[in-house]
């Protein structure tokens, strides 16, 4: 096919979902709660810091929470600052135009308030280093992201994945804080990416029916090379670990509480509309799933043995 066809026949099939995506805006604004990020920032805390307000210079010695914890925060924060890349991204594959600009609109609108919230909670409770953070945050958004897998039908796939995997790393992360304020914010970003998740879900699940081999080779591509949007952050490799260690987000979250609920809404291993492609894509995400289950144990397994020995070493 060429790309010109291709381009063509996704056109006519974006057309065709937008019926699908009128409904489940309608219920995602039904079921959207309204929320303010200044409400969530302890503003009280706040002192100036050194620069033109000639305040107080920033210290190791006020920085917050674990190690674990803080990494996890800014990369949670370095995530959702990288939002015009992300947007650009599913513009491009989407449109802009009808419904599904309105959604995009929607969703960019509400994925734009938790950065917002994030680097005003981190700011005033000093609980990292506010330079290096946006010395981060500047290299970080001067990459940008662009997507593994391009397409519409691959991008729908992968975020339907990626906003479950962002809720549970934000609750997870909130949590890790020990701070009730830090987990009252970072459930309510979690709220958020439920909702969008449960959008893109079920648009998926639309295209399930409609093209089912397509969409299972993008399942297929996306579970295989699956990667978090942040996974261009300098050094995202080690922290990654370092969060997997920590409990916030690991294997065995990611593919029993992000793949697998997700596979099991749209009945992958049940449907019985597969050609030769879709039914050879499902053969190979099964066997791709046992591979995910081994690389969960192991991993668990050098975790609790690394617990045993830092346990043993402190004694």
């Amino acid at each position: 096919m060429t790309a010109l066809a291709d381009d063509v026949r996704t056109q006519n099939l974006l057309r065709e979902l937008e019926p699908v995506v009128e409904a489940e805006l309608n219920r995602h604004l039904s079921m959207a709660k309204e929320w303010f990020p200044h409400e969530y920032v302890p503003w009280g805390e706040g002192v100036n810091f050194a620069g033109v307000l000639e305040g107080k210079d920033w210290t190791p010695e006020e920085q917050r929470f674990s190690e674990a914890a803080r990494t996890s925060l800014v990369i949670n924060l370095l995530t959702e600052d990288n939002l015009p890349s992300y947007h650009r991204e599913i513009s491009t594959y989407l449109g802009r135009d009808g419904v599904w600009g309105e959604w995009i609109g929607r969703w960019t609108a509400e994925e734009g308030r938790h950065g917002i919230a994030i680097r005003d909670y981190l700011t005033v409770t000093r609980a990292v280093d506010p330079v290096a953070l946006e010395r981060a945050r500047m290299t970080h958004m001067t990459e940008g992201f662009d997507a593994i897998h391009p397409g519409a039908i691959s991008g729908l796939a992968y975020v339907s994945f990626q906003e479950l995997a962002t809720r549970v790393s934000h609750r997870n992360t909130g949590a890790a804080t020990g701070d009730p304020i830090a987990e009252q914010l970072f459930a309510r970003i979690a709220t958020d990416e439920n909702l969008h998740m449960v959008f893109y879900r079920n648009v998926m699940e639309a295209i399930f029916e409609l093209e089912p081999d397509e969409a299972m080779v993008a399942v297929l591509n996306n579970v295989r090379d699956f990667a978090m949007p942040g996974h261009g952050i300098e050094g995202f490799g080690r922290k990654a670990v370092e969060i997997a260690v920590a409990g916030i987000y690991d294997l065995r979250q990611h593919k029993d509480d992000v793949v697998m609920p997700v596979l099991r809404k749209w009945r992958v291993f049940e449907r019985e509309d597969f050609g030769t492609e879709g039914q050879r894509a499902r053969d190979e995400l099964a066997v791709l799933l046992e591979g995910l289950e081994v690389g969960a144990v192991r991993f668990e397994e050098r975790r609790d043995a690394l617990k045993v020995r830092l346990a043993a070493r402190d004694a």
